[in-house]
């Protein structure tokens, strides 16, 4: 039989943009469902985030191969794009079946219920993509338990407002199939170095998850709504397997926190310097993972690690509090100075509030540089659709909450002008460009790339400052 899996593109100009110039990573969780699908099925994945004239490429792709299930995986942001091509998809070959998954089909699967859409996954996808085929050839119903629904099954209302299902064993998770992309095309800027000349500030870089879920429930973060407390580990030893078949030298680990079990961390770190596998390393960590482990990082420096991306949030107690991050500011700050003093680069992300004032501004400008050098980026507090908060805020919103669900976008009020908003969360990226650890740490890179890094970089500050156009009434 024959599969093609879909990526869609982001619908935002500004959620394109940075994936232009920021990072652009492989469709993961696409080759982690393509790595259940028995060997003899022809199997595709089609990333229509490369492309300018995307239901122009899929509908060739749809007449050239026609398959027998297309399946789509989104975030909120793109759950109307996806029902969209769902949509198209089924007008120009009806007989298909059209499978969505991902993120907003596990905390709102309701907004699926849509002509065209055939089976809901909630949760895992790659395990349960695995039965949908096998049931496919049987003959058999592809809607089973409480993870694969159908929008036709007269119970599908009371399923669909049921808690997200627990996530399979670990090991019963396919591995990716990487050879199913064009693997050139995904990368990372990367400003973390030892050495003072590189040879690109684009790498190649490949991503790898070693766990799901994280033991936390920040307010903002819908990870503990979709896992239920859950947090899975995979093997040291597996993980290190896969790392050492990577061919590409820079590797982005995507899991939620990867620091949060220090000693299996540890162990990884050790496998990978015995076997004497030599990449480069980012991945994410808790501020308090890092001051309660120092050594840990201090061995994941000598694996590899370049740079860390920590949440920093906020370096205000209250809005610590009201975030529900379980840290301190002081572990904060300790965090920061850890990784100083390592050699591992620190990209700091802090957290807007709509309900930011002129001082707060003023005093988040004074932390971006007592942090620095550091990649630093910043986003704006939004309810996660199907969280409680986004219950509670649900009167609030002044955009779409899903469409615009980007954390660059304010879904909610802001209490200064809107105009003044965003000229304020411009200023903090200018800010931020001005420290970027390869301007202060005086790195030498192709003159080609300094000249597209500034040149965007520009570009970028003058789109967000404008940004507040889009909240104007259309005349």
């Amino acid at each position: 039989m024959r599969i093609l899996l879909v990526k869609p593109f982001p619908p935002l100009a500004l959620s394109k943009y940075l994936m232009d110039f920021f990072l652009h990573l492989e469709p993961l969780e696409l080759e982690i469902v393509a790595g259940g699908i028995p060997p003899e099925d022809e199997v595709s994945i089609m990333d229509l985030s490369f492309e300018r004239e995307p239901f122009e490429v899929f509908k060739r792709k749809l007449i050239s191969m026609k398959p027998d299930i297309v399946g789509y995986t989104g975030f909120s942001s793109q759950a109307a794009l996806v029902r969209e091509l769902a949509g198209f998809a089924k007008k120009h070959l009806p007989s298909i079946v059209n499978v969505v998954g991902g993120i907003h089909a596990t905390v709102v699967p309701a907004d699926y219920a849509a002509e065209g859409i055939d089976i809901i996954v909630r949760g895992e996808g790659g395990s349960a993509f695995k039965e949908i085929v096998s049931r496919f050839k049987q003959g058999k119903s592809l809607s089973f338990g409480d993870a694969v629904l159908s929008p036709r099954d007269p119970n599908f209302v009371e399923k669909a407002a049921a808690l997200p299902p627990k996530y399979p064993k670990v090991e019963d998770i396919p591995l990716a199939r990487r050879d199913l992309v064009d693997r050139s095309k995904y990368f990372i800027v990367w400003t973390s170095t030892d050495e003072k000349k590189l040879k690109t500030i684009f790498p190649r870089t490949a991503t790898i998850r070693t766990s799901n879920g994280c033991p936390f429930n920040c307010s903002f973060c819908v990870v503990h709504h979709i896992m239920q407390g859950q947090y899975l580990q995979r093997k040291p030893e597996d993980v290190v397997d896969e790392i050492a078949q990577l061919t590409e030298d820079h590797i982005y680990f995507v899991d939620d926190e990867n620091f949060i079990n220090g000693e299996r961390m540890t162990k990884i770190a050790q496998l990978l310097i015995d076997r004497g596998i030599k990449k480069k390393f980012v991945s994410w960590a808790r501020s308090d993972s890092i001051v309660r482990d120092p050594e840990v990082f201090r061995i994941w420096k000598k694996a590899g690690l370049s740079m860390v991306y920590v949440g920093l949030e906020a370096m205000v107690g209250e809005r610590l509090e009201q975030l529900n991050k379980r840290t301190t500011v002081e572990k904060n700050r300790k965090a920061v100075a850890i990784l100083r003093e390592l050699g591992i680069t620190l990209h700091a992300s802090f957290m807007l509030d709509p309900d930011f004032s002129d001082e707060d501004f003023i005093a988040l400008q004074k932390e971006v540089k007592n942090v620095c050098p550091a990649e630093v980026t910043f986003t704006v507090f939004s309810p996660s659709p199907g969280t409680e908060l986004w219950q509670k805020h649900k009167n609030n919103f002044i955009k779409d909450p899903y469409i615009y669900y980007d954390c660059m976008h304010t879904i909610l009020p802001t209490r200064l002008p809107i105009r003044k908003f965003y000229q304020r969360f411009s200023d903090l990226y200018g800010i931020a460009f001005r420290a970027n650890p390869l301007r202060l740490n005086k790195i030498r890179f192709p003159l080609r790339e300094l000249v597209t890094v500034i040149s965007r970089g520009f570009k970028y500050v003058f789109i967000l400052r404008r940004l507040y156009l889009e909240y104007e009434p259309k005349k």
